[in-house]
C-alpha cells in the first residue's frame, strides 16, 4: 500500500489523537506515514517535510497542533498539497488553535476540522474525499464508510 497521507504532529505528546486518525486511515486502507515535527522548535524540519511531500508521492498533509498551532499554516506555505489541520485542546478547550488554524491570509488556505479526536477522524474523511477524487478504491473505501453510519 502506498501512503498517500503524511500525518505531522507537533509534538509527541499529540500521538493520542493521531492515532485516533490513523485508526481511521486503517479502517479506509489509506496509507500514511507520521512524523513529529514542531513549526516553532523544529522550522528546518517541517519546511522540509512539507516541500518534499508531494516528490514523495503524498497527497494530502494533515496536521495537529495546540496551543497557537501554527505547524499547519507553516506547511501549507511550504507546498501546494492540499493541508488538513486538527485543533489540539491544549488550552482555552482549543478555541486558540482552531483560530490559528483558519486565520490563515489570502492564498494559503489550511481546512480546519473539529476540535481533538472528532477532528482527526473528520480530517481523514475530508482527505478521503480528495484522494477519491482520482483513486477509485479510496472512493469505494469511503462510500462504504459513509453507508455504514
Amino acid at each position: 500500500m502506498k501512503n498517500d497521507v503524511l500525518i505531522i504532529i507537533g509534538s509527541k505528546s499529540d500521538q493520542e489523537i493521531a492515532d485516533a486518525a490513523a485508526g481511521m486511515l486503517d479502517k479506509l486502507e489509506i496509507g500514511f506515514d507520521l512524523e513529529v515535527s514542531s513549526a516553532h522548535r523544529h522550522p528546518d524540519k517541517t519546511i522540509a517535510l512539507a516541500r518534499d511531500a508531494a516528490d514523495k508521492g503524498y497527497r494530502v498533509i494533515i496536521c495537529m497542533a495546540g496551543m497557537a498551532a501554527h505547524l499547519p499554516g507553516v506547511v501549507a506555505a511550504n507546498t501546494n498539497l492540499p493541508v488538513i489541520g486538527v485543533p489540539i485542546a491544549a488550552s482555552f478547550m482549543g478555541l486558540d488553535s482552531m483560530l490559528s488554524m483558519t486565520q490563515m491570509p489570502p492564498g494559503i488556505p489550511v481546512a480546519t476540522v473539529a476540535v481533538g479526536k472528532a477532528g482527526a477522524k473528520n480530517s481523514v474523511i475530508l482527505a478521503a474525499r480528495i484522494i477519491g477524487l482520482s483513486d477509485e478504491k479510496v472512493a469505494a473505501a469511503h462510500k462504504k464508510y459513509r453507508n455504514s453510519l
